[in-house]
Protein backbone atom coordinates (compact mmCIF):
# COMPACT_ATOMS: atom_id res chain seq x y z
CA UNK A 1 0.00 0.00 0.00
CA UNK A 2 1.44 3.36 -0.92
CA UNK A 3 1.93 6.19 1.49
CA UNK A 4 -0.44 8.56 -0.32
CA UNK A 5 -3.34 6.13 0.11
CA UNK A 6 -2.70 6.09 3.87
CA UNK A 7 -2.74 9.87 3.91
CA UNK A 8 -6.11 10.24 2.18
CA UNK A 9 -8.28 9.80 5.31
CA UNK A 10 -6.09 12.16 7.33
CA UNK A 11 -6.11 14.69 4.49
CA UNK A 12 -9.90 14.90 4.49
CA UNK A 13 -10.14 15.01 8.29
CA UNK A 14 -7.64 17.89 8.24
CA UNK A 15 -9.65 19.52 5.44
CA UNK A 16 -12.77 19.54 7.65
CA UNK A 17 -10.77 21.17 10.45
CA UNK A 18 -9.32 23.74 8.03
CA UNK A 19 -12.77 24.64 6.70
CA UNK A 20 -14.17 24.92 10.23
CA UNK A 21 -11.31 27.17 11.38
CA UNK A 22 -11.37 29.36 8.24
CA UNK A 23 -15.06 29.38 7.34
CA UNK A 24 -15.43 33.18 7.34
CA UNK A 25 -12.48 33.77 5.02
CA UNK A 26 -13.44 30.87 2.76
CA UNK A 27 -17.05 32.03 2.54
CA UNK A 28 -15.91 35.56 1.71
CA UNK A 29 -13.58 34.21 -1.00
CA UNK A 30 -16.38 32.02 -2.38
CA UNK A 31 -18.86 34.90 -2.50
CA UNK A 32 -16.38 37.30 -4.09
CA UNK A 33 -15.26 34.82 -6.77
CA UNK A 34 -18.61 33.25 -7.68
CA UNK A 35 -21.20 35.05 -9.82
CA UNK A 36 -24.54 35.36 -8.04
CA UNK A 37 -26.32 33.05 -10.50
CA UNK A 38 -23.71 30.30 -9.90
CA UNK A 39 -23.66 30.41 -6.11
CA UNK A 40 -24.89 27.39 -4.20
CA UNK A 41 -26.84 28.10 -1.05
CA UNK A 42 -24.92 26.70 1.93
CA UNK A 43 -21.95 25.79 -0.31
CA UNK A 44 -19.57 24.90 2.51
CA UNK A 45 -22.24 22.97 4.42
CA UNK A 46 -22.80 20.88 1.29
CA UNK A 47 -19.08 20.39 0.87
CA UNK A 48 -18.59 19.31 4.49
CA UNK A 49 -21.47 16.83 4.15
CA UNK A 50 -19.83 15.30 1.06
CA UNK A 51 -16.50 14.89 2.87
CA UNK A 52 -18.17 13.50 5.99
CA UNK A 53 -20.07 11.01 3.82
CA UNK A 54 -16.82 9.93 2.15
CA UNK A 55 -15.20 9.41 5.56
CA UNK A 56 -18.25 7.56 6.90
CA UNK A 57 -18.37 5.18 3.93
CA UNK A 58 -14.68 4.47 4.50
CA UNK A 59 -14.68 4.50 8.32
CA UNK A 60 -13.46 0.91 8.60
CA UNK A 61 -10.63 1.48 6.12
CA UNK A 62 -7.24 2.93 6.95
CA UNK A 63 -7.32 4.72 3.63
CA UNK A 64 -9.74 5.80 0.93
CA UNK A 65 -9.07 4.17 -2.42
CA UNK A 66 -12.19 5.13 -4.39
CA UNK A 67 -13.36 8.68 -4.96
CA UNK A 68 -16.78 8.82 -6.60
CA UNK A 69 -16.91 12.64 -6.56
CA UNK A 70 -14.57 15.50 -7.30
CA UNK A 71 -13.41 17.13 -4.06
CA UNK A 72 -10.55 19.39 -3.02
CA UNK A 73 -7.40 17.27 -3.11
CA UNK A 74 -8.47 15.11 -6.04
CA UNK A 75 -7.22 14.91 -9.59
CA UNK A 76 -10.01 14.72 -12.14
CA UNK A 77 -9.48 13.49 -15.68
CA UNK A 78 -11.96 14.99 -18.11
CA UNK A 79 -12.62 13.78 -21.63
CA UNK A 80 -13.44 16.51 -24.12
CA UNK A 81 -16.23 14.75 -25.99
CA UNK A 82 -15.80 16.66 -29.26
CA UNK A 83 -12.13 15.87 -29.88
CA UNK A 84 -11.76 12.75 -27.68
CA UNK A 85 -8.82 14.32 -25.79
CA UNK A 86 -8.32 14.13 -22.01
CA UNK A 87 -6.94 16.63 -19.55
CA UNK A 88 -6.16 16.37 -15.84
CA UNK A 89 -7.06 19.01 -13.28
CA UNK A 90 -6.01 18.96 -9.64
CA UNK A 91 -8.64 20.67 -7.49
CA UNK A 92 -6.96 22.70 -4.77
CA UNK A 93 -7.24 25.69 -2.45
CA UNK A 94 -6.72 29.13 -4.07
CA UNK A 95 -3.22 29.54 -2.58
CA UNK A 96 -2.13 26.23 -4.16
CA UNK A 97 -3.37 27.15 -7.63
CA UNK A 98 -0.95 26.80 -10.54
CA UNK A 99 -2.88 26.59 -13.82
CA UNK A 100 0.29 25.84 -15.82
CA UNK A 101 0.60 22.58 -13.86
CA UNK A 102 -3.15 21.87 -13.97
CA UNK A 103 -3.68 22.88 -10.32
CA UNK A 104 -6.94 24.84 -10.26
CA UNK A 105 -8.68 26.39 -7.30
CA UNK A 106 -12.04 24.98 -6.26
CA UNK A 107 -13.18 28.63 -6.44
CA UNK A 108 -12.10 29.10 -10.06
CA UNK A 109 -14.80 28.97 -12.76
CA UNK A 110 -13.69 25.52 -13.99
CA UNK A 111 -12.93 24.22 -10.48
CA UNK A 112 -16.41 25.19 -9.24
CA UNK A 113 -18.04 23.40 -12.18
CA UNK A 114 -16.06 20.20 -11.59
CA UNK A 115 -16.55 20.07 -7.81
CA UNK A 116 -19.10 17.44 -6.68
CA UNK A 117 -19.21 15.79 -10.13
CA UNK A 118 -19.27 11.98 -10.37
CA UNK A 119 -17.24 9.55 -12.44
CA UNK A 120 -18.99 9.08 -15.78
CA UNK A 121 -21.01 12.27 -15.47
CA UNK A 122 -21.33 14.37 -18.63
CA UNK A 123 -21.38 18.13 -18.15
CA UNK A 124 -21.32 21.24 -20.27
CA UNK A 125 -18.23 23.11 -19.06
CA UNK A 126 -18.68 26.87 -19.43
CA UNK A 127 -15.49 28.64 -20.49
CA UNK A 128 -14.92 32.26 -21.65
CA UNK A 129 -15.15 31.24 -25.33
CA UNK A 130 -18.33 29.17 -24.95
CA UNK A 131 -19.16 25.72 -23.69
CA UNK A 132 -17.42 22.36 -23.96
CA UNK A 133 -19.08 18.99 -23.53
CA UNK A 134 -16.94 16.86 -21.19
CA UNK A 135 -17.20 13.55 -19.37
CA UNK A 136 -15.63 12.88 -15.96
CA UNK A 137 -13.40 9.87 -16.69
CA UNK A 138 -11.40 9.37 -13.51
CA UNK A 139 -11.00 10.79 -10.02
CA UNK A 140 -8.03 10.04 -7.77
CA UNK A 141 -6.53 11.37 -4.56
CA UNK A 142 -3.51 13.68 -4.87
CA UNK A 143 -3.76 15.67 -1.64
CA UNK A 144 -0.31 14.48 -0.61
CA UNK A 145 1.11 16.31 -3.65
CA UNK A 146 -0.69 19.50 -2.66
CA UNK A 147 0.80 19.34 0.83
CA UNK A 148 4.29 18.93 -0.69
CA UNK A 149 3.63 21.79 -3.12
CA UNK A 150 2.59 24.07 -0.26
CA UNK A 151 5.66 23.15 1.80
CA UNK A 152 7.89 23.80 -1.23
CA UNK A 153 6.36 27.28 -1.76
CA UNK A 154 6.82 28.13 1.93
CA UNK A 155 10.46 27.01 2.02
Amino acid sequence: MNRSANQSRDYFVQQLIYIDENIKELTQAYLSSTPIQDRLKHFFNLYVLEVEDLLKVNQKNNHISFFPKVLIGTKVTVLYDEDNETEDYVICYPEQSNPDLGYISFLSPVGRQLLFKNIGEKISLKIPTGELSVTIKEISFVGHLLNQETRTKEA
